[in-house]
């Protein structure tokens, strides 16, 4: 039992992580129909800048607040992954908007590449460890042989995810912009005939889904305590995974899944074996898609005519 509920808090943990990168993904397919396969290394990128603003604020200006510190960490992240994918959506992906269908997702996995190495070369390719942020943990059962814990990085990943997935229903379902991102995903050219500024609704969505992402990193960082260049895509092919097991497109199907792989992963190591997690969370999302192809919260594909 003590097990269980440890590895629970743990599954819960790691799928939170997961689900707010797959919220960028299936906003972005959501509007624009598009995979934007640089999003995990976006979400490594955001990685590597807290780990050295992180390291900045700590040893260079000597702020010894820890909070203090992964709150300007969040705010600095936040700030240069949003302008980062800002820059790839008007370089990399508006260009081609129009072109044929592949071109697009060509482009995407060629600006993975491209973020993976410039982030190898850079940074180098070992593992860039941090002191831990925070230590301190609950003891919630003792049984005299296990414990079961939960660490204060744990409620803070949680906490975050929960109220960031609030917010952002909010905003797509009761702002302007939100109206305009749903205008947009169901018919481009008649949002632009109803006065929708459709690139700007676009180049936003990018920004926020790398501003979540960025939350994702610097939870990443503070749950793991290191960063490396490969990070980008074992998580980003998970995340998607969870966007797709959610049903791509929709926004707590993106949360769901991403618990739902978190737990998957977490419950076979702990009971199973550990080298074929990754074997399981895939294969329950072939069966997923096998039986309901739009996923577990996605709409059924509705052919126009």
């Amino acid at each position: 039992m003590e097990i269980f509920v440890q590895q629970l808090i743990n599954g819960l943990t790691l799928g939170s992580i997961y689900g707010l990168i797959a919220i960028g993904y299936t906003m972005v397919f959501g509007i624009i129909g598009m995979v934007n396969f640089a999003h995990g290394d976006v979400f490594m990128v955001s990685a590597f800048i807290a780990l050295i603003c992180f390291l900045l604020l700590t040893t260079v200006l000597g702020i010894t607040s820890i909070f203090l510190a992964l709150a300007i960490v969040l705010v600095v992240a936040m700030f240069f992954t949003s302008l980062l994918s800002w820059a790839i959506e008007r370089v990399a992906y508006r260009p081609l908007r129009g072109s044929f269908r592949l071109a697009p997702m060509i482009s995407a996995i060629g600006m993975s590449i491209l973020l993976a190495n410039f982030v190898q070369v850079s940074q180098g390719p070992r593992n860039k460890p941090i002191p831990p942020m925070i230590t301190d943990v609950i003891t919630l059962m003792d049984s005299g042989t296990y414990q079961v814990t939960l660490a204060w990085k744990q409620i803070i990943i949680m906490v975050i995810t929960s109220a960031l997935l609030a917010g952002f229903w909010y905003l797509v379902q009761k702002t302007s912009l939100g109206r305009a991102q749903r205008a947009c995903e169901q018919d481009r050219k008649m949002a632009a005939l109803l006065g929708i500024n459709v690139d700007h609704t676009i180049s936003l969505t990018f920004v926020i889904g790398a501003a979540l992402a960025a939350v994702a990193g610097v939870m990443y960082l503070m749950y793991y305590g290191v960063a490396n260049f490969a990070d980008g895509f074992v998580p980003g092919v998970k995340a998607f995974t969870a966007a797709v097991l959610g049903g791509i497109g929709s926004l707590p199907g993106a949360v769901l899944g991403g618990l739902l792989i978190g737990l998957i992963e977490t419950f076979w190591s702990a009971y199973f074996s550990i080298e074929y997690k990754d074997v399981a969370a895939f294969s329950i999302l072939a069966i997923t898609l096998i039986f309901m192809p739009q996923g577990l919260l996605g709409r059924p594909e509705v052919e126009k005519v």
